[in-house]
C-alpha cells in the first residue's frame, strides 16, 4: 500500500484530488492501493509526517503561514525518501525553481490540472521512489560484499605471509590442480 499525503488549504481541492487519485488503477501501481491522508493545512501535514511515513506528498504552493516549498522541504528533512509533487494555480517561476532546488520536488503540476496527467505523475513519482529505494538497497549489499571481500583478502595476505606459496595454485594442461610432491 502506498501512503500519500495530500495538502491543500482549500477543501474542494482536497476532495477533487482524493476523488481523482482514487481512480488510479492498481495495475499501474504494481497491484498496490493508495492510502490517502488529506491535510487542510501545512501544520496538520507536518503533524501527520511526524506520526506516519509517506511514500508521496502532494502539496499546494500557496498556503497560509507555511508555503508548499517550505512544507515539502521540511517533510523531506524528516523523510528523505518521500517523493514530492508541488501544485499551484500561479505561474511563479521563482517559486518553482525554489521548489526544485530547496524541496527537491519530483514534479510541478499547474492548477487546474489534467486528471490523467496528475494520475500519471503520481504513478511515475511512486515508481521513481521505488527505484531510488532499490538502488539504495543494492548499494548497501555492494558495500557489505566489498567489506567481506576486503576481510577475505586480508586473511589471504596473512596466510601467504605465514605460509609462503599457500595461495598459489598450479594447474596442468587439463586444468587439474598440480601438486608438487616436494611440497607435501
Amino acid at each position: 500500500m502506498y501512503r500519500v499525503l495530500i495538502v491543500d488549504d482549500e477543501p474542494n481541492i482536497l476532495t477533487a484530488l482524493r476523488r481523482n487519485l482514487a481512480n488510479i488503477p492498481t495495475s499501474l501501481l504494481d497491484g498496490e492501493r493508495l492510502e490517502l491522508y488529506p491535510a487542510n493545512s501545512p501544520e496538520d501535514a507536518l503533524q501527520l509526517a511526524v506520526e506516519e511515513n509517506f511514500d508521496l506528498v502532494i502539496s499546494d504552493l500557496r498556503m497560509p503561514r507555511i508555503s508548499g516549498v517550505d512544507l515539502l522541504a521540511e517533510i523531506g528533512e524528516r523523510q528523505p525518501n518521500v517523493a514530492r509533487i508541488l501544485m499551484s494555480g500561479y505561474a511563479d517561476l521563482e517559486a518553482i525553481v525554489s521548489a526544485v532546488n530547496q524541496a527537491r520536488i519530483f514534479r510541478f503540476i499547474p492548477k487546474p490540472w489534467d486528471d490523467n496527467d496528475l494520475r500519471m505523475a503520481v504513478v511515475q513519482a511512486l515508481h521513481y521512489r521505488a527505484i531510488i529505494l532499490e538502488n539504495q538497497r543494492l548499494a548497501d549489499i555492494v558495500r557489505s560484499q566489498r567489506g567481506q571481500l576486503e576481510r577475505h583478502a586480508a586473511e589471504l595476505s596473512r596466510l601467504e605471509r605465514e605460509h609462503p606459496g599457500i595461495t598459489r595454485i598450479e594447474r596442468d594442461e587439463t586444468g587439474a590442480i598440480y601438486i608438487d610432491e616436494d611440497d607435501l
